[in-house]
């Protein structure tokens, strides 16, 4: 699968601050591709350059080969994270005009907005106005504003912010349907388990600069796994006397022990083994919240 959009050595300054510094990153069709930053890391910069907002000063960006243009533009859809509709006018009016202004005939247009309200059980706020929605209701009809022309690159921030864990799984299910009919889309939140679910490949950016690439499962195999989850039918006694067992919480049927070596796991278990019947056991992987912190944190020091 080729990438649809391409970043090359992409750089934004303003005055002697430089806000993004030679990213590159390729998003391909069928993709959710995760941007993640801490607040001021050159994230929302990047995306207004991929949106034709702002240009680079330096390096391209490529749309399916091309550079931005009208044509381009017709293929970008986007969702910020201040919502952008006008409060005073109805939901079908401006969604429809939205999709007309990307190049969408009308009646496909309405039959679009009828499709995504309808998947979002939303149906009945087609003559309402945006003011008289509810907040996620009014994040409800942002997506399909985003989504309602078909967009073959799609740019997601913070999509899910402020909404009820319902209405957040029903957004990741249109954000799957979207992946899964082509669309290459490039996913910024803060939060990191929302990424490792829809995301394969990410750019960890740091003060305008990329700290960390690539795939989010080789990337979690080179970073040491320093958590054992431990469960058991009864107490056992002396893990914190093995060598590399650093730390133990829990209470007499679970424990989670922090390692400073993977080589501590046999001896755990063993030991376990020994002194009770052992339920559960796994040597825990890092997370993507423990990788961006020790990626984020050791930079900041």
């Amino acid at each position: 699968m080729t990438d649809r959009l391409i970043l090359q050595n992409v750089v934004k300054r303003y005055g002697d601050k430089t806000a993004v510094d030679r990213i590159s990153l390729g998003v391909k069709e069928g993709e959710i591709y995760g941007l993640l930053g801490a607040n001021g890391a050159g994230k929302t910069t990047t995306m207004r350059m991929v949106l034709g907002l702002i240009y680079p000063d330096d390096g391209t960006i490529t749309y399916g080969g091309r550079p931005y243009g009208g044509d381009v533009q017709r293929m970008v859809g986007y969702l910020p994270e201040e919502r952008g509709l006008y409060p005073k006018v109805k939901v079908s009016e401006q969604i429809v005009y939205l999709a007309k202004l990307r190049g969408m005939d009308g009646a496909e247009a309405d039959k679009n907005l009828r499709y995504w309200m309808k998947k979002f059980e939303a149906e009945e706020y087609y003559d309402k106005r945006i003011e008289e929605l509810s907040k996620g209701n009014q994040q409800k009809m942002g997506f399909i504003a985003a989504v309602v022309h078909r967009p073959q690159i799609l740019i997601l921030d913070e999509a899910f912010s402020g909404l009820d864990p319902v209405n957040v799984e029903l957004l990741k299910l249109a954000v799957k349907e979207l992946r899964d009919e082509g669309a290459s889309i490039l996913f910024s939140t803060h939060r990191m388990e929302h990424v490792e679910e829809l995301c394969r490949n990410i750019t960890i950016l740091d003060r305008s600069k990329t700290v960390l690439q690539g795939d989010i499962r080789e990337i979690k195999n080179g970073f040491p796994r320093e958590q054992i989850l431990l469960k058991t039918a009864s107490a056992v006694e002396g893990l914190d006397a093995i060598p590399g067992v650093t730390g133990i919480e829990g209470d007499p049927n679970g424990y989670l022990l922090r390692i400073s070596d993977e080589s501590a796991a046999v001896p755990v278990l063993t030991a376990a083994m020994s002194q009770s019947e052992v339920r559960h056991f796994e040597v825990k992987e890092p997370t993507l919240n423990q990788i961006f912190i020790r990626s984020v944190g050791e930079r900041n020091e």
